[in-house]
């Protein structure tokens, strides 16, 4: 674990910020880094998880049905997650967080997703679409309708654990079209990876 203070971003405190981090391994992840942004004197407070290793770029393809609502998903802060039929997809932003559920719990994050999107929804048609779309969730968790289940990983921490999970590799033109959720650093300048 290492500790360093720097001034904080957000009330300009001379040395008021402290900075920890930690390295460990964690399983399906491999090693990851924990850091913790604490400032003294406003408050400010700021956590993340960061994978350190990097895997070959890899595609998860599952049909899910009701047989298989809970077969294991493992995310990682990296990962597309799409539901083709019915229009939903997720990408990776600087926010966006890894975690290990189960494909119904997945569902269950889309659902709540669209009801946030519902309830600020204005127009007729924007409203008409979410509640189709939460039906069609709601169907597919009542096993009365079959949905292709996407993940799509340029790192390759992500896994579907389930035996009619169809794992592939990502080709370059998809890996170029992914969002990754990071800044990196390439060829010594920095630059927003795919936008």
């Amino acid at each position: 674990m290492s500790k360093m203070f720097a001034d904080c971003p957000i009330c300009n405190a001379h040395q008021s910020m402290e900075v920890t981090t930690k390295t460990e391994k964690i399983p399906y992840f491999g090693e990851i880094m924990e850091s913790t942004l604490l400032c003294s004197e406003c408050g400010y407070k700021h956590s993340d998880t960061i994978c350190i290793d990097q895997k070959d770029p890899v595609k998860y393809t599952l049909i899910v049905g009701k047989d298989n609502l809970n077969a294991r998903v493992v995310k990682s802060q990296s990962t597309t997650i799409t539901i083709p039929e019915i229009g939903l997809k997720v990408e990776p932003g600087p926010q966006s967080q890894g975690y290990v559920s189960n494909v119904e719990g997945v569902l269950n994050r889309f659902e709540k997703a669209v009801k946030t999107a519902l309830s600020w929804a204005e127009e007729d048609h924007a409203k008409k679409n979410a509640v189709q779309i939460l039906e069609d969730i709601e169907r597919v968790k009542n096993g009365q309708k079959e949905v292709t289940l996407v993940l799509e990983d340029p790192f390759g921490h992500s896994i579907v654990m389930d035996e009619m999970a169809v794992k592939s590799e990502l080709t370059v033109e998809e890996i170029e079209n992914l969002e990754t959720g990071f800044t990196t650093f390439e060829n010594g300048e920095l630059e927003k990876m795919n936008r």
